[in-house]
């Protein structure tokens, strides 16, 4: 199965706080993240992590990168540019990418750690992000919740693991507070 998730921020303690997650330490956060992600991901998933997977870690990223299953592919994302740097990274991922596109045989995706705003075949290709986590104040929140093709892969919209498509969907049908019919629904 194909997988897809964004902003884990393993090793960043401030992450609890700017983001409001529900943990009350690193260690809670990083183990949940973890277990989350190998209760679902087996060694023969795909998993797609649009970025910023480590930050101001104090543990060396390896150590949190042999833990997780899957055949990952990893997006760069702005915290990303550090670590990698430390790690050899084609021990750990199937590639590293700053953009890719990817079918999976019904639908076609461009993955990038930022939201754009345009992209190649928008008609027809679903734009994946990362970066925004579950921020609704920004100037460009009303475009991308008027974008049924734009999903954010984020864990902080997305029960803290990663997702299929399907789940990705749903997840952001709520969090844009729009439903498969397209009437509103409460958050």
């Amino acid at each position: 199965m194909i997988f897809f998730t964004s902003d884990l921020h393993l090793g960043h303690e401030n992450c609890i706080r700017l983001c409001n997650r529900p943990f009350s330490s690193i260690e809670e956060m990083d183990e949940t993240l973890i277990e989350n992600w190998n209760r679902k991901i087996t060694g023969k998933d795909t998993v797609y992590i649009l970025g910023d997977l480590i930050y101001r870690n104090q543990k060396p990223p390896e150590e949190y990168l042999r833990r997780l299953r899957g055949k990952k592919h990893l997006i760069l994302g702005n915290h990303d540019r550090g670590w990698i740097r430390s790690c050899q990274t084609e021990q750990f991922f199937e590639s590293v990418n700053n953009l890719l596109y990817v079918a999976d045989g019904k639908r076609q995706y461009t993955l990038c750690h930022y939201p754009m705003m345009s992209w190649p075949h928008i008609m027809r290709c679903y734009m994946v992000f990362g970066h925004i986590h579950g921020n609704t104040d920004a100037d460009y929140w009303p475009l991308i919740q008027a974008n049924e093709r734009m999903l954010n892969a984020g864990v902080d919209v997305n029960h803290f693991e990663p997702v299929t498509f399907e789940e990705m969907e749903a997840n952001n049908l709520l969090h844009k507070g729009q439903s498969k019919s397209g009437l509103e629904v409460q958050p």
